[in-house]
């Protein structure tokens, strides 16, 4: 054997890197679902068979093109000598190939999507004295390197001067050499909530029904992962590129329109509101993020979409996920143990049972449960803006959020949740935290209508925790934010309010924290 070509549950892609000069004669793909991929993290039933499926899916078009596989199956119950780790397996299948007398000359994989297991790929291809070689992603725009040369010498890094040059290079939403509109960013459109009446009538998602390898599949999870939250009942998630690229489709005729003006509402028992569902497909590498970008600035130029929508649904893709990326690499592997809010409360048990009197977070906490999805207000602004305000521990914050939504792959999750979520990071993602009250999320949806708390009160026994724990983070945080000026009214409004009422306060949040340790 010349190559063995490992590809992992994250890089399903025909085009990728790992197959430049694939010679059926001389090199063989290898593939592995192990269960320590599904149990580092507690993992939600739907990722863990989202994966699988998918893994599945693509092993068979590569059967198909009578391409050789080594493939690992996990079966319903634990194995005796099974192996419990990627590096295993991989030690296993080249063992094996030892055996045959076929050892492979050298080991190609594109650059994973975690460090943890680069560094594991890297000790196990040691371990064996084979060479390990590892190629560029191209499923991305830009290039680990890219953010590397963009990021030297700069105090600070933000979103907005990374997306504009990404822009620039790749050609999207430009006319001549400006920005289409005469602005880069519409971000001031896209901030609308929904009117009382709510958002009358949704078009639904494309839906996709489990074919026989994916009931196989789900068959397995739900005995194998029984203890694991979550459920599969309303697994219809694309697991091939067909599928994803039909979801595109989908969205692009149907939700794009309005994506942009209300992203960031949120109406109960509506997981998907107008939003694409495509950010698992594209991280398992099933969809290209070339074609949601195309499709996007396609369906403007042909007048079918506003600008502000496009523009917002493209930064989120061109901008955004590659400027996370680029953090995960630049800063890791110490970006994890980043706290630098000195946060170490427990993660509250609802969050993973959905049991809380809090309707918002009950109602994001049940959709999350159910589908292994909540979309980024959700998790920004009710999920995450909670753990943030009660000050959980943010390691136990990303596990949490690794583990229960479908899309999650460490290099997006991680700088998401400890970054932008938790402010762990100081400032590396944000320019402050986002903290609010209560009153946000009322603005923003429906949830206060009907839960027994008041998103106006901050103290006595219908006080929102909102509410109550917002005033205590400004209060305790005080001398940390006084220096971000992004945070000058907020922390002047705390000033003002009398001493005895922000002790009161402080008892109470403490109260919440002892309830919920």
């Amino acid at each position: 054997m010349r190559h063995l070509v490992l590809v992992l549950g994250d890089q399903l892609d025909r085009r990728s890197a790992a197959f430049d000069g694939f010679d059926r004669a001389r090199d063989r793909v290898w593939m592995a679902e192990v269960a320590g991929e599904s149990e580092h993290v507690w993992s939600h039933k739907a990722r863990i068979a989202l994966f699988l499926a998918a893994m599945r899916h693509f092993r068979d078009g590569l059967v198909a093109e009578k391409i050789a596989v080594d493939y690992t199956e996990l079966a319903a119950a634990p194995r005796r000598g099974e192996p419990a780790t990627l590096a295993a397996a991989l030690g296993a299948a080249i063992a094996r190939a030892r055996k045959a007398k076929d050892p492979p000359e050298r080991l190609v994989v594109v650059e994973p999507g975690e460090w943890r297991v680069e560094e594991a790929l890297r000790a196990a291809a040691g371990a064996e004295g084979i060479p390990l070689e590892i190629r560029p992603d191209r499923h991305f725009f830009a290039t680990r390197e890219d953010f590397a040369e963009h990021a030297a010498g700069r105090k600070q890094l933000r979103l907005e001067y990374f997306y504009r040059p990404l822009r620039h290079k790749h050609g999207v939403l430009m006319d001549d050499d400006g920005p289409a509109g005469g602005r880069w960013n519409y971000d001031a459109e896209n901030r609308g909530s929904f009117p009382r009446s709510g958002p009358g009538p949704l078009p639904a998602p494309r839906a996709f029904a489990p074919d026989p390898v994916t009931r196989g599949v789900l068959d397995l999870v739900g005995k194998r992962f029984a203890s694991h939250p979550g459920d599969l009942a309303a697994f219809d998630w694309p697991v091939t590129p067909d599928d994803a690229r039909a979801a595109l489709d989908d969205f692009l005729a149907h939700r794009l329109a309005s994506f942009g003006r209300y992203q960031d509402a949120i109406w109960t028992g509506e997981p998907w509101l107008y939003h694409s569902r495509l950010s698992a497909a594209m991280n398992l590498k099933l969809l290209d993020p070339r074609d949601v970008v195309a499709g996007a600035e396609r369906a403007w130029r042909k007048g079918r979409v506003p600008l502000e929508a496009a523009e917002g649904f493209i930064r989120q893709v061109l901008g955004w996920r590659e400027y996370v990326r680029g953090v995960y690499w630049h800063f890791m592997p110490e970006y994890a143990a980043r706290n630098a809010l000195g946060a170490h409360q427990p993660l509250p048990g609802f969050y993973w049972t959905g049991q809380t009197e809090m309707r918002c977070l009950g109602d994001a906490l049940g959709q999350t449960l159910r589908h292994g999805y909540a979309h980024h207000i959700q998790r920004l602004m009710v999920t995450g803006l909670f753990a943030l305000l009660l000050g959980v521990d943010p390691a136990r914050v990303h596990e949490w959020y690794l583990a229960v939504y479908v899309d999650a792959v460490e290099w997006v999750e991680l700088p998401n949740t400890l970054g932008m979520s938790q402010f762990a990071d100081g400032g590396v993602m944000a320019s402050k935290p986002y903290c609010a009250s209560g009153a946000y999320i009322d603005r923003m949806s429906n949830a206060c209508r009907g839960c027994r708390y008041d998103p106006a009160k901050a103290t006595g026994p219908d006080a929102c925790p909102f509410t109550t724990l917002y005033w205590d983070f400004l209060a305790r945080h005080e001398a940390l934010l006084r220096t971000n000026p992004r945070m000058t009214m907020q922390l002047k409004n705390v000033a003002r309010k009398p001493a005895a009422e922000l002790r009161a306060i402080r008892r109470q949040a403490d109260e919440l924290r002892g309830e919920m340790g």
